[in-house]
């Protein structure tokens, strides 16, 4: 694994905020590693986290700890597997893809006919030459995936199944990064490390989130809100986290976000929380609007992490940010999620979405005009001094915006009252704080 990590290039105008590449190389170095809820795979995923960003701590939990209603499993380990015919021909070989075994196979070493191997062979019937990704974390299962067709033309005879596993007491592994602010409020942003060789729907949040917690070091050193990040397997790892931090979360954070499927140029999705109308879901709704091809899907649709930071009695302030939504899209769970999908583009599409919102969120949530009335913009050189029909257009929105800068109305909602794009909210909002005029 490369140890050298190169700042990524700047924009014209700030000299931050240009990653899509850079994400785009960390996913691929990160591809080929087999990844699940526990084990080596997932180890080394941390490590190359804790590489860009070594203040990362890591939490451990053990084999059989109660985390809620939960119970940690076992920690799996995986050398090889494959189908050996009695020719000597071999097929679904974990070295060729790891997708090919389901996730948490037991060890398996037999001779069985065919038909008996059919019966442990996995497909995605409607998809017949895609391998899908499949899991059996909880009930002890050994099984293989191949394509609908190559299972199909399997010839007839004997063959040697291998699983080289192992299920072993051990642990479950996640990490966090805290970036802290001056105040305690902070914004969540959470992703998942668990899944092998797919590049959107496992490895675009977790790059996402590393370029966001570089764009904070550099863009905001002197941050108002701290951000909380946090690498963990999917479900298990979130449930894990909360089981012991949750007094922490509801005191502190005030949006949160998980990242997932962020990585392709096709649209841009927003997970609503389960109650719909946080400040989460206000500041995400203002970050996508006049974005090309948004979609907004109810907390029914859920089926990520934010499925238990917005659980009964969590209830926290979480809704979920894609750009093809998890399950919507052809190549998901299938080994054509592959950098055919992924691209640069989308990775900085969905960085740029996040941005924004990162922005808003440090300009100030809650802007507040710190004169009576309504100021005098043109001895600041922010009005037009001559009058004229149609000068008032060219500082509608700064007007706009003034209007609504009382102190309770929070920017997100501003920025969806007067209709105007999050960033050119943000961007007015620095200007007149600069000239004094709001707080």
């Amino acid at each position: 694994m490369n140890e050298t990590f190169s700042a990524p290039p700047g924009d014209a105008e700030s000299g931050i905020g240009q990653y899509g590449e850079t994400m785009l190389g960390w996913a691929k170095e990160l591809f080929p590693i087999c990844r699940s809820i526990t084990g080596e795979g997932l180890r080394h995923t941390i490590d190359f986290i804790r590489q860009i960003h070594p203040e990362t701590d890591v939490h451990s939990f053990a084999t059989g700890e109660k985390v809620f209603d939960w119970d940690i499993p076992r920690e799996w380990a995986i050398r090889d597997a494959y189908i050996e015919h009695e020719s000597g021909k071999r097929f679904a070989e974990f070295k060729v893809s790891n997708l090919h075994v389901v996730g948490y196979s037991a060890p398996l070493e037999r001779t069985m006919s065919r038909d008996e191997l059919l019966d442990m062979i996995w497909t995605q019937p409607d998809q017949p030459d895609r391998i899908p990704y499949i899991t059996s974390y909880y009930t002890e299962r050994s099984g293989f995936c191949m394509s609908q067709n190559d299972k199909e033309k399997l010839p007839p005879g004997h063959y040697r199944v291998l699983i080289d596993s192992e299920l072993k007491a051990g642990e479950l592994n996640l990490a966090e990064l805290v970036l802290p602010g001056e105040t305690d409020e902070e914004v969540l942003f959470s992703t998942y490390i668990c899944h092998p060789s797919m590049a959107n729907n496992e490895l675009s949040g977790p790059v996402l989130a590393i370029a966001l917690a570089d764009y904070l070091k550099r863009a905001w050193p002197n941050r108002s809100f701290g951000y909380r990040f946090l690498f963990v397997p999917e479900t298990i790892g979130s449930i894990s986290y909360l089981s012991r931090n949750l007094a922490r979360l509801k005191e502190k954070v005030r949006a949160g976000y998980v990242l997932s499927c962020v990585g392709d140029e096709r649209a841009y999705s927003h997970v609503m929380s389960r109650l719909g109308d946080t400040l989460a879901d206000r500041a995400l709704a203002a970050a996508l609007a006049g974005r090309a091809e948004v979609k907004t899907y109810s907390f029914l649709k859920r089926g990520s992490d934010e499925r238990q930071y917005c659980a009964p009695g969590i209830d926290l302030p979480v809704c979920g940010f894609c750009r093809s939504k998890y399950g919507e899209y052809p190549e998901y769970h299938t080994d054509a999620d592959n950098f055919d999908l992924v691209t640069a583009n989308g990775l900085q599409g969905a960085f740029d979405v996040m941005r924004t919102l990162i922005d808003a969120f440090e300009t100030g949530v809650h802007p507040r005009t710190t004169v009576l009335g309504e100021p005098q913009l043109g001895k600041r050189g922010l009005y037009p001094t001559i009058s004229q029909k149609g000068s008032y257009n060219a500082v509608a929105l700064r007007m706009n915006v003034l209007a609504y800068c009382d102190g309770a109305t929070d920017i997100f909602t501003i920025a969806g009252r007067i209709g105007a794009p999050l960033a050119d909210v943000v961007a007015e909002i620095g200007l007149l704080k600069s000239h004094g005029l709001i707080a």
